[in-house]
């Protein structure tokens, strides 16, 4: 149904709702169900109040508090900014009540795709050569290393090689040589390295940074191989010399990577990064939940599906506390929950900086109401474990990573941990894509789907005409299958992933 004048006016996603979200422009006067009258113009996607609200009293919206009424509140009137604010209140945490066993398939029984297995066990969806670097006075050369490899027809004859990408970034130099600063640089770094979509590294320094190559090889017991090479500008001569050396390094490559060849594999050996950017007011009623169904079935067919952007489940992490297996499992989100607070507020912000201006013209109000949407990507398995940014992750099932809610930064942490395919949502329309990992983007809405069709690659906005939740991840998991296997997302089309590695970077810059 792509008119939208048919659709019911509005949504009301739980019996406690004292408000509902407009499913098209709902125009001032347009009598609504339960005898209210709109009192204002109501865009698509925002909130219409069904009762009145007092000052004070909760605002709810998919049965849960998404903050409270700064005025008095008509029915029929216009829910956003204007009326509404946050402050604190308790949430319940009620550790593991919610957690129920994940019946997963036998072996037999699994989905599979088709992937490169790694000599390590590790199985990857792309096999690229990434150029990795110690510090950024190392990044234009390598650069320039990766625009020769792809501008000279090295990887002609080697088309089992999807091509020679380079990660770089500001940081590296300037800093302790250990603390947590050091540590986020030193596990993202490594999590690059031995991500499974890369086939070989080349990891280019300088020579005299505080990050240095010697120190992270000697730390995870790193040699010198037929896929992994290392060189500082210092020691080799200078730039050209770099440059060309480069090069002769990857040509030696290119053998050891083009003789993977993909196999079948299970569904197991997927770990899923879930990722949502420019959110709107249907993120949490088409997308996301669609998305938490495909991580629902990924994780019965025993894979891993991995949450993040802990600002972004801020005001929601009790629905994910009561689905621990633990509560030490618990107590951890929880206690990351504390080092944000702790961590905006030395910095002089607040948790509520979010959303963004371009979430709030979409109809998110407060970071409460974009948090529960966005807990929606995790489905409804029990939380299986917590990871600190870029820690690899070693568990099986629904996990939560910590990191930053920008997008770019969260997915590096994830791709870090081992993460082999992403989806991402949004709304507003996220221009994103990734390397190594191909990011799969997932429209809320069928009007923006149809403006940027040529970047989106699944239109959720149809849940919005009765495609079943149910249906629609089957169809993202399909799709997940695919992608693994070698289609192309709408992202990898456009050449999208070249800019998107962006480290965390945390501590004083000396």
């Amino acid at each position: 149904m792509n008119d939208l004048s048919q659709r019911p006016p509005f949504l009301r996603l739980s019996d406690e709702d004292n408000i509902a979200v407009a499913a098209r422009a709902i125009e001032k006067d347009t009598e609504l169900p339960g005898g209210v009258r709109a009192v204002a113009r109501i865009p698509f996607g925002h909130k219409v109040a069904l009762a009145a609200i007092a000052p004070g009293e909760a605002v709810r919206k998919f049965g849960q508090i998404i903050g409270f009424a700064k005025t008095p509140i008509m029915p029929g009137e216009w829910v956003h900014e204007h009326n509404i604010e946050m402050h604190d209140f308790e949430r319940d945490y009620r550790f593991c009540e919610e957690a129920r066993p994940v019946n997963v398939l036998p072996p037999e029984e699994q989905a599979t795709f088709q992937g490169y297995r790694r000599a390590n066990g590790k199985v990857g969806t792309r096999n690229y050569i990434g150029i990795l670097t110690s510090v950024n006075c190392s990044a234009s050369v390598a650069r320039f290393i990766a625009e020769a490899a792809n501008r000279s027809g090295l990887l002609d004859d080697y088309p089992e090689i999807d091509g020679v990408v380079a990660f770089t970034h500001g940081t590296g130099c300037g800093m302790a040589a250990s603390g947590e600063g050091f540590d986020l640089l030193k596990r993202t770094q490594w999590g690059y390295a031995a991500n499974p979509n890369l086939g070989g590294v080349l990891v280019v320094g300088l020579g005299c940074e505080v990050f240095q190559i010697a120190r992270f090889k000697e730390l995870y017991g790193i040699e010198e191989s037929d896929t992994f090479r290392t060189m500082t500008i210092q020691e080799t001569g200078g730039t050209r010399r770099t440059i060309e050396a480069g090069l002769e390094r990857l040509k030696e490559m290119l053998g050891a990577v083009a003789a993977a060849k993909r196999e079948t594999v299970p569904a197991s050996e997927i770990k899923l990064a879930l990722q949502c950017g420019g959110s709107d007011g249907y993120s949490g009623i088409t997308a996301n939940p669609a998305l938490g169904v495909a991580a629902d079935i990924l994780v019965q067919n025993g894979g891993t599906a991995v949450l993040a952007e802990t600002p972004e489940i801020y005001g929601a992490e009790h629905l994910l506390t009561r689905r621990a297996i633990s509560r030490e499992v618990g107590e951890k989100l929880v206690e990351r929950i504390r080092w944000w607070e702790e961590y905006t507020a030395r910095h002089r912000g607040e948790m509520n900086n979010n959303p963004s201006p371009g979430n709030k013209a979409g109809g998110l109000t407060t970071i409460l109401e974009k948090s529960l949407g966005a807990a929606a990507k995790g489905g409804s398995t029990p939380l299986m474990a917590v990871y600190e940014y870029a820690e690899l992750i070693t568990e099986k099932g629904f996990v939560f990573m910590d990191t930053p809610g920008y997008d770019p930064v969260s997915a590096t942490g994830q791709v870090a941990g081992g993460c082999n395919v992403i989806c991402f949502t949004t709304g507003r329309g996220s221009a994103y894509g990734c390397k190594p990992t191909p990011s799969i983007k997932l429209a809320t809405n069928t009007p923006m789907y149809q403006r940027m069709e040529e970047d989106m690659d699944i239109n959720c906005g149809d849940i919005l005409d009765g495609v079943p939740l149910q249906e629609k991840g089957r169809q993202i998991f399909e799709e997940i299958l695919a992608v693994a296997s070698g289609k192309r997302t709408k992202s990898e089309l456009l050449g999208y992933g070249d800019n998107e590695f962006v480290p965390w970077q945390i501590g004083a810059v000396m």
